[in-house]
């Protein structure tokens, strides 16, 4: 996937997930529930662990069978280096689009306003 199709909203949840693995490497289902604090509805478990499959195949994460006290043994993700670089150019081309939104919005807000004050 380019940056620009990551700024797509149907597929920010990859460059979300390559974010909350830079914070720190995580499993499946906490990685869902971390991705409902950056408002994605798209938490579900399911979507998550394919995203982060094809992300492991694209080489931007890697994962090892850690074994837990509470219960069976789970996949952890974490970032790799070209996961990294991926994260830094996402995060350049939201940065970009950012920027573009903004625009549009202030131009639009303008007319709205004064269609408001005219109305």
């Amino acid at each position: 996937m380019t940056p620009v199709q990551a700024c797509e909203l149907r597929h920010f949840v990859e460059p979300c997930l390559l974010l909350l693995l830079r914070e720190h490497s995580s499993h499946g289902y906490e990685l869902a529930d971390r991705l409902r604090t950056l408002h994605l509805a798209e938490g579900d478990s399911a979507r998550v662990y394919r995203t982060l499959r094809s992300l492991e195949r694209q080489g931007l994460v890697r994962s090892v069978w850690r074994s837990s006290a509470a219960g069976p043994a789970r996949r952890t993700y974490s970032l790799t280096t070209e996961g990294l670089s991926a994260l830094d150019a996402f995060t350049r081309e939201v940065r970009d689009t950012r920027r573009t939104l903004d625009a549009y919005l202030d131009r639009y807000s303008r007319y709205a306003a004064r269609d408001a004050v005219q109305g």
